[in-house]
């Protein structure tokens, strides 16, 4: 209601000035800074920091050893207390510094002007708590909560603290990935890859473990032995549909050469009739012997293929000797149980992820469309292509996608920063208007 003066003349009283001070706190902020200050002590009580270590290497009596082996089964028991303060004390410190980082920003809100600025500062708040927007629970607290101690594998004496590997990005997709966890602890996982698909979008890879058992097919049978299985199209007992669109390989071998949802864009994953790279045109198209050609004989033994689909070229140069791992997203279709039915290895990452191999530890990698992404992306992605190449190794870009006016001025000089060396290069114009191909044999230099 409006505010009229005491004397009845109807005018509206204005309100009294507001008074502003970063001491005069909304409730909110004075709650949120007591629930912080709380929160910092019970860690430190809790935990048991100062006085339990004390205790814990205060000697309860003095003894003198009778042998080398008492005194080697005291300094162990010893040592093995050590560790485990060590990374008491490490996780101390880091729940520690995170509500000191919620401390500073929430000194900060309090004295910042209300209005533009109230949505960044409850954004610094989430980012300075770690980015979640409800406190965690269940099975995805403990699946990225607490550092775990474990034993120093290199054989030294301090004891390895062990984070869990999380996509920075799962804070942005928190609702998909609580319904990832929602599962009963030691039963059976849901059927839930486009869920799992969707969140590796977001940019929530590697996703968490999970303690569920993920469901066999009924009426599961053996595959076909080697060479065999390579080209016979997998029995529909060997995948789990409930989650698919399609219910059978049948369904797949039609729809992954039309439009049909969720394999658009898969042209030809599950077709084995689709003969390729057997012939070189001298342009656009490179057949797999010209390729091999370029190093000495049985020198390309293991390789990556990037946006292969149903893991075709694995299968060829299985045939020639060569293992390649095929990297493939199940999206819409169980592209990588079709390609471990056929025989062969696939690795389930997104183009933005860190390719899951150690330096130099490939001789070959074919790209194709999709399979190294765009923009920014492409040039992490080259520059990890390029770690994971031995010296004198090959990128083979297969037809790759590029608008025309991109493929002198972004695509070439990006390559040469990344420092790969051309060995054939062609280009030519592709099925959409203003589309154009690339297709490349790069090396990484020897030196």
């Amino acid at each position: 209601m409006d505010q009229c003066d005491p004397h009845g003349n109807g005018k509206t009283k204005p309100p009294p000035p507001r008074r502003r001070g970063w001491w005069q706190c909304s409730t909110t902020a004075v709650t949120l800074l007591m629930f912080l200050l709380t929160n910092t002590v019970s860690i430190v009580v809790s935990s048991g920091a100062g006085p339990s270590l004390l205790r814990r290497y205060r000697p309860a009596t003095l003894r003198l050893w009778d042998g080398s082996a008492a005194l080697l089964a005291d300094l162990t028991a010893t040592q093995a207390a050590l560790d485990a303060s060590r990374a008491e004390l490490a996780g101390l410190h880091a729940r520690v510094g995170t509500a000191n980082e919620l401390l500073r920003t929430l000194l900060h809100a309090m004295a910042a002007p209300d209005g533009a600025a109230a949505e960044q500062q409850r954004e610094e708040l989430l980012a300075a708590a770690g980015g979640w927007r409800r406190e965690l629970a269940g099975e995805l607290k403990l699946a990225v909560g607490p550092l775990h101690s474990l034993t120093n594998a290199t054989g030294g004496d301090e004891a390895a603290a062990v984070f869990p590997a999380l996509g920075h990005a799962c804070v942005r997709v928190q609702d998909d990935l609580e319904r990832y966890m929602a599962y009963t602890p030691g039963g059976e996982c849901p059927a839930d890859e486009a869920l799992a698909h969707r969140l590796m979008l977001g940019g929530c890879e590697p996703l968490p473990r999970r303690r569920c058992r993920a469901p066999s097919p009924k009426g599961y049978a053996h595959p076909l032995p080697l060479p065999a299985s390579l080209w016979a199209t997998p029995p529909d007992t060997s995948v789990v549909w409930d989650a698919y669109p399609c219910k059978n390989y049948s369904c797949l071998q039609q729809a992954s050469t039309s439009s049909s949802p969720g394999v658009a864009g898969c042209d030809g994953c599950f077709d084995l009739r689709k003969a390729r790279w057997a012939r070189d045109d001298g342009a656009l198209s490179y057949s797999i012997a010209a390729v091999l050609a370029a190093r000495p004989s049985g020198t390309v033994r293991v390789g990556l293929d990037l946006g292969s689909g149903g893991g075709t070229f694995a299968a060829r140069m299985l045939e020639r000797g060569v293992t390649v791992v095929t990297a493939a997203v199940s999206a819409g279709a169980p592209l990588n149980s079709f390609i471990a039915s056929r025989g062969l290895v696939s690795v389930h990452v997104t183009a933005a992820h860190r390719l899951p191999f150690f330096d130099r530890a490939l001789d070959v990698v074919r790209a194709r469309a999709g399979g190294l992404g765009g923009g920014v992306m492409l040039e992490f992605a080259l520059f990890d292509v390029y770690r994971v190449l031995r010296p004198g190794g090959l990128l083979w870009l297969d037809q790759f996608p590029c608008p025309r006016a991109q493929v002198n001025a972004t695509l070439a000089p990006m390559l040469g920063r990344v420092g790969f060396k051309k060995l054939r290069w062609n280009t030519g114009p592709g099925k959409e208007k203003n589309q154009w191909y690339v297709s490349a044999l790069l090396e990484k230099p020897m030196a």
